[in-house]
């Protein structure tokens, strides 16, 4: 069986996570973590870096940092996974779900103003399959109507948007290093600050709303509880079997974008035969190869392809049900507008075996699976 993911595993992690133990050294905020911060700083060109226990934690401290209170509004996809809405909800704030573009399954830009009203505090744009929102407009809005604007590029990571690493276009961006991402430490993530302001109050919130960093740094004689906070530093051990993998960023990316080529030269003749869509990555985007999926007729025929697929030896699967539609994004949020293709195209999109990793072979076995399902 072709798995659906494979965390990545490039051989010295043990190594790295052995040399932080021996150094007694496997809280946080050592070596290893600070090394993927500046990795993260030097790569995207971002202020601040600092990684956290998730990208949901890194998206908590987001909302606690623009000051989300009770009352507010957040705008954002529904197409995306709870997290994106958790941390807001958690504030006290309504989700304000807008619909997506068909052809990138990003949040449609032209759709957000008309979302926005007095309690409107932030637009949270998503960047589904690590292809970037069309951030230009996104932006304009924003500023427009002097909302706060928070990256959602868990997906995103060495991606770009007109030569702008994702996540690093608006006040706050948050990437994941969770194991399904190209880049793993079993559970991570990061929070990237675009704004130099927001960089002391997120180190406090970051350490349980103590200044332990500047105690640490030499910069107080003692630390004290200063801020509400919780506990977002990731462990040592973790940020250390990250840093073997950022080390290999390229070639970890390059794997990955030539097996989905690879899948979009074998399947495009079903895209042209138009029985089938692939992805679309506009011109002004760069991705990372984070996903690559195709999209059947309607949810019967998508169904029907999975079972295909695994009995041909291959797990594929289905991705986010629209927030707005399951029984929280029902508590807490609303559908602004029309649901045109949030719920259609998510019935729709199917995504296929992708991960470091994967062989010619094993992309082919795939490729010729999908094509024998449509062949009959």
């Amino acid at each position: 069986m072709i798995k659906f993911n494979v965390p990545p595993y490039v051989g010295k992690e043990k190594e790295y996570i052995n040399d932080a133990i021996s150094k007694h050294k496997i809280c946080g905020d050592g070596e290893y973590t600070k090394k993927c911060n500046a990795w993260i700083e030097e790569k995207t060109g971002v202020s601040k870096a600092l990684l956290t226990t998730s990208c949901t934690t890194a998206t908590e401290m987001a909302a606690l940092l623009i000051g989300i209170e009770p009352g507010d509004e957040v705008i954002m996809p529904s197409y995306t996974f709870v997290s994106t809405a958790n941390a807001f909800v958690l504030r006290g704030a309504k989700v304000a779900f807008v619909d997506i573009r068909p052809d990138t399954m990003n949040i449609d830009e032209k759709l957000i103003e008309n979302a926005i009203n007095e309690k409107t505090k932030a637009i949270v744009p998503v960047h589904y399959a690590g292809v970037g929102c069309e951030m230009d407009t996104i932006m304009e809005i924003a500023e427009k109507h002097d909302l706060k604007v928070v990256e959602d590029a868990a997906q995103g990571v060495m991606s770009s948007y007109k030569g702008r690493a994702l996540g690093t276009i608006g006040e706050i961006g948050v990437y994941s290093f969770h194991e399904t991402k190209n880049y793993s430490m079993g559970e991570g993530g990061a929070i990237l600050l675009g704004d130099s302001s927001y960089g002391e109050i997120a180190e406090i919130i970051r350490e349980k709303g103590t200044d332990r960093s500047r105690f640490l740094r030499g910069q107080v004689d003692k630390y004290s509880w200063v801020s509400a906070g919780s506990s977002y530093l990731p462990s040592e051990l973790n940020a250390a079997y990250l840093w073997a993998e950022l080390e290999m960023a390229d070639e970890i990316n390059n794997d990955r974008l030539a097996s989905w080529s690879r899948y979009y030269d074998g399947l495009s003749p079903l895209k042209q035969q138009g029985i089938v869509d692939l992805p679309f990555i506009p011109n002004e985007c760069e991705h990372n190869a984070h996903m690559f999926y195709v999209k059947a007729a309607d949810l019967e025929e998508r169904t029907k392809l999975i079972s295909h697929l695994k009995e041909k030896g291959v797990l594929a699967v289905f991705h986010y049900v629209p927030l707005h539609s399951a029984p929280a994004g029902k508590m807490y949020g609303y559908m602004a507008g029309e649901d045109r293709y949030t719920t259609k195209e998510s019935e729709r999109l199917l995504r296929l075996p992708m991960y470091y990793g994967l062989t010619e072979a094993e992309t082919d076995k795939v490729i010729s699976a999908v094509k024998d399902f449509y062949g009959k």
